[in-house]
């Protein structure tokens, strides 16, 4: 709706996890280099928490972006199935058509791809996002899956991407193999009030922003309201965005973005 007026190519403060608009802070390098450490090493299971809206999936994209050619992935979204659905998606994901629908058989055709992944120099990458949602089943099929090695290293290298939950849900005692078995883990943090302002520009630059101006003294309320949760940075400048155009201003001040506040509130 309002792109022509502020002539910009895409929405800046669009909620989906978009990696063209993934934006580096320390935390989320910091995190980005933990993940690409576990993987180059054949760590075996890798943890990345960090509370909802702070990035955690955006993240993961831009880490597959980043992936060398030698790396086959595959990326579980919504992890709502049982474990053998489990074993069949990543399958599927790997480019692979299923033999069978039994766990025995998915397992033996992993393991194979694995194994001649291997022999080729490749490294084979499960990356499973919200896994907070997973059950205890779900995530005793993972650390079966970690058990997939040769003498010199694991076969198949899985990042579990979730919310604090997980955390929580790891401590459990019938899961203390699982843990036992995290090699690497990064707890994504919000941004920084300094991170916001940086964010929020950034974004905008990869939109084609040249005309869209946000005062100074607006960020305080951003800060505020976001509490440098990226998420909701998203919403609140997309949010007075509009409310420019409605308004045909093109420099955001205080009160804008305190009416959008208020509407968000």
């Amino acid at each position: 709706m309002y792109l022509d007026y502020y002539g910009l190519t895409d929405f800046p403060f669009t909620i989906t996890a978009n990696p063209q608009f993934f934006y580096a802070s320390a935390s989320h390098e910091e995190a980005l280099a933990a993940l690409q450490y576990g993987i180059a090493e054949r760590k075996g299971i890798i943890l990345l928490t960090g509370e909802v809206g702070t990035g955690k999936t955006t993240l993961c994209r831009s880490l597959l972006d980043r992936l060398e050619h030698e790396i086959r992935s595959s990326l579980i979204l919504n992890p709502y199935f049982n474990s053998t659905q489990l074993l069949e998606a990543i399958i599927q994901d790997f480019g692979m058509v299923p033999e069978n629908k039994n766990k025995l058989s998915l397992l033996n055709q992993l393991n194979r791809f694995l194994i001649e992944s291997a022999g080729n120099k490749t490294t084979a990458v499960v990356i499973i996002d919200e896994a907070q949602n997973l059950s205890s089943a779900q995530l005793e099929q993972i650390r079966l899956l970690s058990n997939l090695e040769t003498s010199q290293a694991k076969l198949l290298q899985i990042i579990l991407c979730g919310q604090p939950e997980l955390e929580k849900k790891l401590q459990a005692f019938k899961l203390r193999q699982l843990k036992q078995r995290i090699s690497v883990r990064y707890s994504l943090s919000a941004l920084t009030e300094k991170d916001i302002k940086n964010y929020i520009l950034c974004r905008l630059s990869k939109a084609g922003n040249t005309q869209v101006v946000i005062r100074d003294d607006s960020f305080d309320i951003i800060n505020e309201f976001s509490q440098g949760i990226p998420r909701l940075i998203n919403v609140l400048c997309d949010r007075a965005l509009l409310c420019g155009y409605a308004r045909d201003v093109k420099e955001l001040g205080p009160d804008i973005f305190q009416a959008c506040v208020k509407e968000l509130s």
